[in-house]
């Protein structure tokens, strides 16, 4: 598989593939569809059994949501890309240096919080457009274009903090952007359920998502078809770069202070969880759902393992091992989806 080219061709089995197949052929039909979220609920059940005074608790709960609610965030902003056939590295990257801004603005400058907010997601945005012409119009490899773009911006952040920590006093309401609570659970949860529903409806419901999966699956067929592929390609850059400034700036809330050395450790989890989601649900195609799934299963696996006594190295193995998991899954689903297109045309 291409480092650049995550195809988006679904594997999900139509209703009429399922209403001819026999019981034990829609199970193995739907084992894939669903075998990710069948995971994560036995990952729940096994570690509440195995941990019934610290992980069935609310308290955890809180925990894991507020630990993994920025990853989660990323990961969808990784996702948009993706669903084109393409890889955007900045939202590892990038994220250093917006949060360190969102702090910086305001200490440093004397910016009122919303503004330095508005900010900070205008140049994400901007570095997201910057992507999409160089991938796009000079022709650059995703990978090599926005791994290029994210090494600039970690040397903006290394230079803007002269390797020390920004800190002063943040108003009470930017603090309140990760620091409110409602119904007992973290606030950025909710952000992040919100985020997902809308990517949903975008891409599931929206012509620009038939677009953004067309130029997933061919880009050429879909410029064929008059899909504008360079217009909503550049755009999945820009929503991807504005989503990471919102993240920035929700890190930023979450650490109170900048510092150079917070945001790379990001990057690999965020990418697990937009591979690992395009093997679920709707697997050899990035989705939604999936990727929550892929996050879920990420946050539930690693607190689990840590409640145990796991050492500091487990969460960066886990997340390794699991990137390598679903990368050869999602390429398997590929070679599936290849031959099952080609048995129709060798049978006329």
């Amino acid at each position: 598989m291409a480092i650049n080219s995550v195809r988006s061709d679904a594997l999900e089995p139509t209703r009429n593939e399922l209403a001819r197949a026999t019981p034990r052929e829609r199970v193995v039909r739907l084992l894939p569809v669903y075998g990710l979220p069948i995971l994560m609920v036995l990952l729940i059940i096994l570690f509440s059994i195995l941990l019934p005074d610290t992980f069935p608790t609310l308290l955890d709960l809180r925990s894991i949501i507020a630990d993994k609610a920025i990853i989660a965030m990323l990961s969808l902003a990784a996702m948009i890309p993706m669903v084109s056939g393409k890889i955007d590295l900045t939202v590892g990257y990038g994220i250093v240096l917006w949060h360190i801004l969102a702090i910086s603005l305001q200490v440093n400058f004397g910016v009122p919080w919303p503004v330095a907010v508005l900010v900070v997601i205008a140049l994400s945005a901007l570095v997201g457009l910057l992507n999409g012409i160089l991938v796009e119009v000079a022709r650059i490899d995703s990978f090599i274009a926005t791994l290029g773009t994210g090494t600039v911006l970690y040397a903006i952040a290394l230079w803007h903090t002269g390797g020390q920590q920004v800190v002063g006093v943040l108003p009470n309401g930017f603090l309140a952007l990760n620091a409110t609570h409602i119904a007992g659970l973290p606030i950025t949860g909710f952000y992040v359920l919100a985020l997902a529903f809308l990517l949903w409806f975008v891409l599931e419901h929206l012509p620009i998502g038939r677009y953004l999966y067309a130029i997933g699956a061919n880009p050429k067929s879909a410029a064929l078809n008059g899909i504008p592929v360079q217009r909503y390609t550049i755009a999945a850059f820009i929503a991807s770069g504005a989503l990471t400034g919102i993240a920035g700036v929700l890190l930023a809330s979450k650490l109170r202070i900048g510092q150079a050395s917070v945001g790379l450790e990001y990057l690999l989890p965020a990418l697990v969880g937009a591979f690992l989601g395009s093997t679920t649900i709707k697997p050899g195609r990035v989705n939604v759902w999936g990727t929550m799934v892929g996050i879920a299963i990420l946050a539930i696996g690693i607190a689990g393992i840590q409640q145990f006594g796991g050492s500091f190295w487990v969460e960066p193995m886990f997340n390794g091992v699991t990137l390598l998991i679903a990368i050869g899954i999602a390429g398997y689903a590929q070679r599936r989806r290849g031959a099952s297109m080609l048995k129709p045309k060798a049978s006329q």
